[in-house]
Parts: structure tokens; sequence; C-alpha cells
């Protein structure tokens, strides 16, 4: 049996190094797709060289016009990217769920490299309106993250009003730390019933 399609859609925003292929991507848009949620998972330009214009200009348009059956999942460099553009929109908007794995709004010491891009898309970032447009939100980190430091998602947390769930040894949510599922990011789009506070 085939699920109706609803209205919803999905989109999954990658990190750095990363393409579409990567890690869960392919495993949670298969799980929304077999939920009548279509799912993609854009190839952001350049991933070994991210720059932070063309990265914004993709996520902006994988998004489109977010509403109520918007669904968007980002992972780590890919949450600064999707929460700069959330952050810039004016007008009414909304979005049904936003799932932030690994996120961070702070420069990384294991990654200066990054330095100049998280400066670019505004450093210090911050998301603290954007709770009041998102139905459901949920960050998800590991318990040794060798990248981000929990301390940086922590704080990405208490910026959008919430706590990050804890996953245990996820490492930086990559295959190579064995992670080509995420069964927890599925959990939070699909929870009806977990609200974000108003």
């Amino acid at each position: 049996m085939t699920p109706m399609t609803t209205r919803k859609r999905a989109a999954i925003i990658h990190g750095y190094g990363a393409t579409p292929e990567d890690h869960w991507f392919g495993w949670l848009a298969a799980r929304l797709d077999a939920r009548g949620i279509p799912t993609t998972v854009p190839a952001l330009p350049d991933p070994g060289a991210p720059d932070p214009d063309r990265w914004r200009a993709a996520v902006a348009d994988a998004i489109g016009t977010p509403d109520e059956d918007t669904v968007l999942i980002a992972h780590s460099l890919g949450c600064v990217t999707a929460l700069g553009h959330l952050s810039a929109l004016t007008g009414r908007w909304r979005i049904g769920a936003l799932v932030l794995v690994a996120g961070f709004t702070d420069t990384l010491p294991a990654l200066p490299a990054l330095d100049s891009y998280i400066d670019h898309i505004g450093n210090p970032l911050d998301p603290s309106a954007i709770p009041g447009h998102v139905d459901r939100l949920t960050v998800l980190r590991s318990d040794a993250d060798p990248y981000v430091p929990p301390a940086h998602t922590d704080r990405l947390a208490a910026l959008l009003g919430t706590t990050a769930r804890i996953v245990p040894g996820a490492g930086h949510f990559l295959a190579s730390d064995g992670v080509t599922s995420l069964p927890a990011a599925l959990d939070a789009v699909a929870l009806r019933d977990v609200r974000c506070p108003q």
C-alpha cells in the first residue's frame, strides 16, 4: 500500500565536506518519502570549500517559501546556513518542523578554516526569534563530538529556547562514526504532540 502524499515537504541540508549521498541523509529521505513527505537533499556547491552566499542561495532554493507543511533538517554547517537563511526572512512565515543535528553558531576550535564562513553568516548569529515561527523544534547532539563541542550545541539550543537531545555515541553523526541512520531525527519529524514554546 502506497501512503497518500500530503502537502508536507522536507529538505535535508548537509554540512561541510558532505554530499547528499553521505551519512544518514539518504536513509532519512527514504523514510520520509515512505511516509508521504517528498524529501530533497540538495547538493550544496563546493562542499569542501563552501561559499556562504552560494550555500544560502541553495538553501533558499531548497526551502522555497516555508509554511506549516515545511520540514527542515540540517546537519553541522548546514545548521548555520539554514539558521542564517531563516533569520533573514521578513514578514510572516512559518515552518512545521526544524531539526538541527550537531548544530552551532560559534566558530569551531577544531575547524578554524570555517571561521570566515561562520563570521559571514553572522557571528554572533542570533536565532532567538526563530522559535516563534516553528511548530516543532528539535536539537540533537552526541555526547562526544570531535568537531562541534557539546557546549556549542547546548548554547544554540538555549538560544532557541530548548534543550538539546543527546544521541549517545554518535560522534559528529558521520558515516565514519557509524551513523548511517538517524531514528532520532525521524522521530522528531514524526512527533505531532511536541510544540515549540510560543
